[in-house]
């Protein structure tokens, strides 16, 4: 695959932005003290991160899709450094909604515009094993940014940290500077283009899949920490490694993902991470108080819900051959919606009622994201005019 190393840097940036996006999940507690508000309004920073980078961020690609990708690139991954700095400041917790704001505008934009430089910079049938690097960069950052961010923040605290992935977020700037070469769009893409996409009811039912998968997920994931304190006596030490092993474990479902994908088809590894998930979302009520069997099935959550994204991502780059960048977008976006919608629910349930019930939630987002594929993807075998989704 040409320009490898430079498809890596690019999910070197992808996995800080990731961090700063999930670090929240390990360190709530910590800044709902800090910020003295309460940890359902502390999980308002994951949402209104997550919405940026569901609304803002595809407009601004929208508006700005013919040009040049280096220079939308290095200057979101700008903005996004000096937001990063901001956070250093002893700011009101209301000030901190704001700054979340453009850190998920400018880390959802740079994330879609780095997945659409690297399709770019390889050679046509290496797309998918391109896009599948950068969400392993997205995905690395639960084996390594949320548990080791939580640990560096029991240490030295949580502002640090977002000084911390600033600084190291100039490497990966400097490197797409140095070597990246200026990419444009060879045909003008009108906005007429960008929104047919929508118009397709196979595209439009997929990513609504995509929308309560991840929301299901988002629902528990997001509070994850506090469901840990609930239900046993770990330490936070000791909830940074469960965080570590659940990482591992979502960095392992991406790459066996795509690789399923490849061998089975994206239909059938869809299906089956979401029939996964729904099980596993059931049995955290079911495993009460044991932790070893708790923990285990944590593990299998996130290696069946990541292993769907890359089949996911690959499904719909299908749907769309000629505008493959627009179609990652707007399932980007559909992402973030998802981690939005589960993050804000998910805090309603826990000021309403307890953490206890988020796993319910999350297993009724992701039974109907179940019976929706089941949906499409017959429809789709039934009709002459699809073509086959099955990746070889």
């Amino acid at each position: 695959m040409k320009n490898k190393g430079i498809i890596y840097v690019l999910a070197l940036a992808v996995f800080l932005i990731g961090t700063v996006e999930y670090i929240i999940t390990g360190v709530i507690e910590m800044m709902a003290m800090d910020l003295g508000v309460s940890t359902s309004e502390a999980g308002l920073l994951v949402t209104v991160f997550a919405l940026a980078a569901a609304i803002v961020s595809p407009i601004l690609i929208t508006l700005t899709i013919n040009a040049d990708r280096k220079t939308l690139l290095m200057t979101t991954l700008g903005v996004f450094i000096v937001s990063n700095g901001l956070m250093f400041a002893d700011l009101a917790y209301e000030t901190l909604l704001w700054i979340r704001v453009i850190q998920g505008a400018s880390g959802g934009m740079a994330t879609v515009v780095a997945m659409a430089v690297a399709t770019r910079l390889v050679e046509k049938g290496k797309r998918g094993n391109a896009i599948g690097i950068i969400l392993m960069g997205l995905s690395s950052a639960l084996v390594l940014g949320v548990p080791i961010g939580t640990f560096f923040s029991e240490m030295f605290g949580w502002r640090v940290l977002f000084i911390l992935i600033g600084v190291l977020s100039i490497l990966p700037l400097l490197v797409i500077y140095k070597m990246v070469p200026a990419i444009k769009e060879e045909e003008k893409v009108t906005l007429g283009m960008q929104l047919s996409i929508l118009k397709n009811p196979t595209i439009l039912m997929s990513l609504i899949v995509t929308l309560l998968y991840v929301g299901g997920y988002a629902t528990l994931f997001t509070y994850i920490t506090p469901f840990l304190q609930e239900t046993s006596s770990l330490t936070m030490t000791e909830i940074s490694a469960v965080l570590f092993f659940a990482g591992i474990c979502s960095f392992v479902g991406s790459r066996v993902g795509g690789h399923l994908a490849d061998a089975k088809g994206t239909k059938f590894t869809i299906l089956l991470g979401l029939l996964l998930q729904g099980v596993t979302l059931l049995m955290f009520a079911l495993a009460g108080v044991h932790l070893l069997a708790f923990i285990l099935i944590l593990m299998i959550f996130m290696l069946s819900t990541w292993s769907i994204s890359p089949a996911q991502q690959l499904y719909l780059v299908t749907l769309a051959p000629r505008n493959p960048d627009i179609a990652l977008s707007v399932n980007t976006s559909f992402i973030q919606f998802g981690f939005a919608l589960g993050s804000a629910v998910g805090g309603l349930v826990i000021r309403s009622t307890s953490v206890l019930y988020l796993n319910w939630l999350g297993f009724a987002a992701v039974g109907i994201a179940l019976l929706l594929a089941i949906l499409l993807f017959n429809r789709a075998n039934s009709s002459k005019a699809e073509t086959p989704m099955v990746t070889k």
